[in-house]
């Protein structure tokens, strides 16, 4: 026996997708929860086989939930959304989805998603499949050269320090700090703060 449980804000997918996987023997639905923060609990408390997660749902992301989830060894995840777009899909994929479905899904592919994500297959959407290989093929933007020091500064300011907190950790002057942001900005394309640091994050060269 599969058990699984359901995540969505919306109550009457949740029911519908009970419903539908209440025709097969070896798949029980055991808990359904309507937001991410919800589902995490659920899933620490019930110990499921397969959380299907929804990806955006009021009061809490499930990209965020199945990042929680995952990382807690709690089950496996399988994202079952409407939306499909290349960032959505990234997101959910590096958060470690087990697999990606789109909610337009017959129900015995359904059933049969399941029982290969439980087996610990990954498992991807036609549609998903294709834009990842896409995505893959695509060459990836060109990472600016920052020197340590830029990453660094760059770092603390990701932890929302000030300049002079920046320059304390790392032993420079808060003027040294400006000086470092400013080069950083410069080789990132940015003009402010917060635009340097969601560029250096969307590039990896930070956390």
């Amino acid at each position: 026996m599969i058990t699984v449980l359901l995540v969505d804000d919306h109550p009457l997918v949740r029911e519908g997708i009970r419903g539908m996987l209440a025709g097969y023997d070896d798949i029980d639905v055991v808990g359904q929860a309507a937001s991410g923060p919800e589902g995490v609990a659920l899933a620490a408390k019930l110990g499921p086989d397969l959380v299907l997660m929804d990806l955006r749902m009021p009061g809490g992301d499930g990209v965020a939930a199945t990042r929680e989830i995952t990382a807690a060894g709690t089950a496996r995840v399988m994202v079952l959304t409407t939306y499909e777009s290349d960032e959505d899909i990234l997101r959910a994929i590096e958060a470690g989805a087990a697999g990606y479905l789109l909610k337009d899904i017959a129900p015995d592919a359904l059933a049969a998603a399941i029982r290969a994500a439980a087996r610990g297959e990954t498992v991807l959407a036609p549609a998903v499949q294709s834009a990842l290989l896409t995505r893959m093929r695509q060459p990836g933007p060109a990472v600016p050269a920052l020197s340590p020091q830029e990453i660094a500064v760059l770092a603390g300011a990701a932890q929302g320090r000030t300049n002079a907190a920046i320059g304390a950790s790392l032993h420079i002057s808060e003027t040294t700090v400006k000086t470092y942001l400013g080069r950083a900005y410069e080789k990132l394309g940015v003009g402010d703060r917060t635009s340097a640091v969601r560029r250096a994050i969307e590039l990896r060269l930070i956390d």
